[in-house]
């Protein structure tokens, strides 16, 4: 019985035994990982599973179960669980299916890669990384590397006629490396994650690049408090990105725990910033023909010149706002849907990182950012952060134990993007400089 006739099933026993509505989703992987560290493989894991999740709606109540075991015999006894317990909650006035769910096509994004890797190929592939990363001058020890491989199926079947389904492979490799001796160690990292092995950095370059700025990073000094530029590399301008995604979050908009709650349709970037929300990238990290309740999907252009044109929706935060769903439904077996991002990304601007530092006197260029110290309420803003002092201009001596201040509100308006955009990591943003922030250090 194929997969989809699998869940058919299981929707049938849920009707069956006495659910109004229901659908079932079926997630099914397979992955295997390797780490190596000082030229020996330490660890090697291949995992597989299929999990499945079944919510069924009883008038405006509804219930979600979950099991690891997909055999039809125990649907019934599942099903008949899943009904009793919709059966004694609270009715939900915004519960139930998508209405908009259709037939959607998984066949031009081009998720599914054949070549599937082995053991050795992995192994290989951490051990070039890491030699690469040892091979740098004043490289002293390593954390080790990874490398990856993951094949996940995921199906959605529900009564109102939608049945989907889906693969998504992905191939990883990371490598960390550390650099001087006890206290002034300092460590740093490079990685990469494609869904189509074509499409990953070579080892060797994500090695070196862990060393080199492993390296970068000693005998870090302490700067002055004070207000400053400040420019984000690629790697952490991607968490702004997260912000404003958790702050367009329908869920929260509903419930009024978002600083942008009142902001749709008014400017909240500098004009020109463009953020958009692709599930359609062929070959992308999030990419999907269908979200978590069967809706196709479909690009949206989150911030237009500025401003902000829509909030992340599902059917049940759609229908709370009265509006509908934008098809950014996530799924799991064990919870129901929210709303999310999924190819997030800024837009690349017009000058070079070079250029957007140009002109600054005395700056920080942040690297790493530590805590989660961000209020999604009030917009308030306070991270641990660590990189490089700008000087004329120019990176110049590291700098470590700061902490960065401000409010996204503010944040956002002055936010300038570089034109270095490169899609790696899912949620993805180029360089980007922000003015006016603080900076609390010595």
């Amino acid at each position: 019985m194929s997969s989809l006739d699998l869940l058919a099933d299981l929707i049938a026993r849920a009707r069956k035994a006495g659910a109004d509505a229901a659908d079932a989703v079926l997630v099914a992987g397979t992955s295997l990982s390797v780490q190596c560290r000082l030229g020996q493989t330490e660890h090697l894991e291949r995992a597989e599973g299929r999990d499945l999740g079944l919510r069924v709606f009883v008038g405006q109540r509804s219930a979600i179960v979950s099991s690891s075991s997909v055999d039809s015999a125990g649907f019934g006894m599942l099903a008949e669980r899943a009904v009793a317990m919709a059966r004694v909650v609270p009715e939900d006035p915004y519960g139930g299916l998508a209405a908009e769910a259709a037939p959607a096509d998984a066949g031009d994004l081009d998720l599914d890669d054949p070549a599937e890797p082995d053991a050795e190929a992995l192994i290989a592939r951490a051990s070039a990384a890491e030699a690469a990363a040892l091979a740098v001058p004043g490289v002293t020890n390593s954390e080790g590397a990874e490398a990856g491989y993951g094949r996940t199926e995921i199906v959605l079947v529900t009564s109102a006629g939608f049945a989907g389904r889906y693969i998504r492979t992905s191939h990883s490799v990371s490598a960390t490396a550390l650099a001087g001796q006890g206290t002034a160690m300092q460590r740093d990292y490079d990685y990469s994650t494609a869904v189509h092995l074509a499409d990953l950095d070579d080892p060797l370059t994500i090695g070196r690049t862990a060393g080199e700025k492993a390296i970068a990073r000693l005998n870090p000094i302490r700067p002055k408090t004070g207000r400053l530029p400040v420019v984000y590399d690629p790697r952490v301008a991607a968490s702004l990105l997260g912000h404003l995604a958790g702050a367009i979050n329908g869920a929260s908009v509903a419930r009024g725990t978002t600083f942008l709650k009142e902001k749709l349709g008014q400017r909240i970037f500098a004009p020109g910033i463009v953020v958009i929300d692709d599930p359609r990238r062929r070959r992308g990290l999030r990419s999907r023909p269908f979200d978590g309740e069967g809706v196709p999907t479909k690009p949206w252009t989150l911030v237009d010149d500025g401003v902000l044109t829509t909030w992340l929706l599902d059917s049940r935060s759609a229908r709370q706002l009265g509006m509908t769903t934008t098809g950014h439904a996530g799924r799991g077996t064990g919870g129901p849907p929210s709303p999310g991002p999924t190819n997030l990304y800024l837009q690349a601007g017009a000058v070079s990182p070079a250029a957007l530092m140009a002109d600054i006197k005395e700056g920080l260029y942040v690297t790493e950012l530590i805590g989660m110290g961000v209020n999604g309420v009030t917009g308030d803003y306070s991270r641990g952060a660590a990189g490089f002092t700008i000087r004329d201009g120019k990176l110049a001596e590291p700098v470590a134990e700061i902490t960065i201040a401000g409010a996204l509100p503010e944040m956002f308006a002055h936010m300038t993007p570089a034109d270095d955009l490169r899609f790696r990591r899912g949620t993805d943003a180029p360089t980007v400089r922000i003015d006016g922030m603080t900076l609390a250090g010595s």
